[in-house]
């Protein structure tokens, strides 16, 4: 269950990236309450829980009677998350490619389906497999990314499927484009022709889809009408805001990452002294302490901070001082007392009075939080702390 996840920070000196299960707890917890009651919840954790360990994310999940299910992009992630060994279902949101038909089938994950010759594929493998295939139809109700379209000729496609042997229509889903914009008319448009194109299938065939889904993070906490029999929670899941948009004041989040590091060089210069790379940065004052931090691009820390970016250091911030290195970096702690070699370096999370935020990183690096999380490489640790299954790993 718990593979990719360590449960102590031992040996993580260099860099780690927390992981509270608390916080995830919250997070589902205050997204549930807004909900109607009987809705269900999906956990999205496609492209490694969005950088926070599917394994550890997962396993708490797993703990949470509300939780329907798993989202994710590809076959691999889904048959990771077998493979960890939740026994829930798994969705494949994208679309998946031939050579894993007969594996999804044994495996009993729900496909996303769109395409007249991913029916006719699957339907073999499933013969060939013994088993039946659950799939969810993809509507494009606005994004113009997958989907068929809610209209007749998408009516013809959900007949299709209704009638392909050895696939059973468990569900059907769209996604939205625009709920973490101030403007709510557009979610309001996607959401009425949604609801119209279920209503058209259910009069022209008779046919009520068991499972369906339209909310993501924004629509979780703006639409209430949005909310079906599942609702697909994705980057408030793990804490992070889907827009600056989106209300803060309806459901309460608690970032779930922290990123921490050591100062392993602590050196004073005069000035004139250049910095990094290329020189970019050149000290100006009588005394300038620099302090090496063994952090950098090769870990997913954007190169785009140089310059830019701060860090906290016995709860003060320390400014990034010239380019960011594949493999370290350089802030200027001259303005705090004391700072030496093994002080304890927050990238992300709060020290003191002190807070940097995923958000804020997104901003000033010219990213956003969504990719910011995913970037945090394979090269850093993830570090469960607090109660998972009900045992204290700290």
């Amino acid at each position: 269950m718990y593979s990719g996840i360590r449960f102590s920070n031992e040996g993580c000196d260099r860099v780690y990236a927390q992981i509270d299960p608390d916080a995830i707890r919250f997070n589902m917890e205050s997204m549930h309450d807004n909900l109607r009651e009987g809705t269900q919840m999906i956990g999205v954790i496609k492209t490694n829980a969005y950088g926070h360990s599917a394994a550890g994310v997962m396993a708490v999940l797993e703990e949470l009677p509300y939780v329907w299910g798993y989202a994710v992009a590809t076959f691999e992630e889904a048959q990771e998350l077998r493979e960890l060994g939740t026994e829930r279902p798994v969705i494949i949101l994208g679309y998946s490619f031939p050579y894993a038909y007969e594996e999804i089938a044994a495996m009993e994950i729900r496909p996303a389906v769109f395409r007249q010759d991913t029916l006719e594929e699957l339907s073999a493998a499933a013969e060939r497999a013994g088993k039946d295939i659950r799939i969810h139809i993809a509507v494009d109700t606005g994004m113009s990314r997958i989907g068929v379209t809610p209209d007749e000729e998408g009516l013809k496609f959900v007949e299709r499927a209704l009638n392909t042997p050895h696939l059973i229509a468990e569900g059907i889903f769209t996604h939205f484009a625009k709920a973490d914009e101030e403007d709510k008319a557009p979610t309001m448009e996607q959401i009425d022709l949604y609801d119209d194109f279920l209503e058209l299938i259910r009069q022209k065939t008779g046919y009520t889809f068991p499972i369906a889904h339209i909310s993501n993070s924004a629509g979780i906490i703006r639409f209430p009408q949005a909310n079906k029999d599942i609702v697909r929670a994705g980057i408030t899941l793990y804490g992070l805001w889907p827009s600056d948009e989106v209300e803060r004041d309806i459901v309460p989040l608690r970032p779930v990452m922290s990123l921490y590091s050591r100062v392993v060089f602590v050196k004073e210069v005069g000035p004139g002294a250049r910095v990094s790379y290329g020189g970019t940065y050149t000290t100006t004052r009588k005394v300038t302490r620099i302090a090496t931090i063994p952090v950098g691009y090769g870990d997913g820390y954007p190169r785009s901070l140089s310059g830019r970016g701060e860090v906290l250091i016995r709860g003060k911030r320390a400014p990034i001082l010239g380019r960011v290195c594949m493999d370290q970096m350089m802030v200027d702690v001259t303005d705090i007392p004391g700072a030496r070699e093994g002080d304890l370096v927050t990238l992300i999370g709060t020290d003191g009075g002190e807070t940097i935020t995923m958000e804020e990183l997104g901003d000033l690096s010219g990213r956003f939080n969504y990719e910011f999380a995913c970037g945090i490489n394979e090269r850093v640790p993830r570090v469960m702390a607090g109660k998972v299954d009900g045992s204290d790993h700290k």
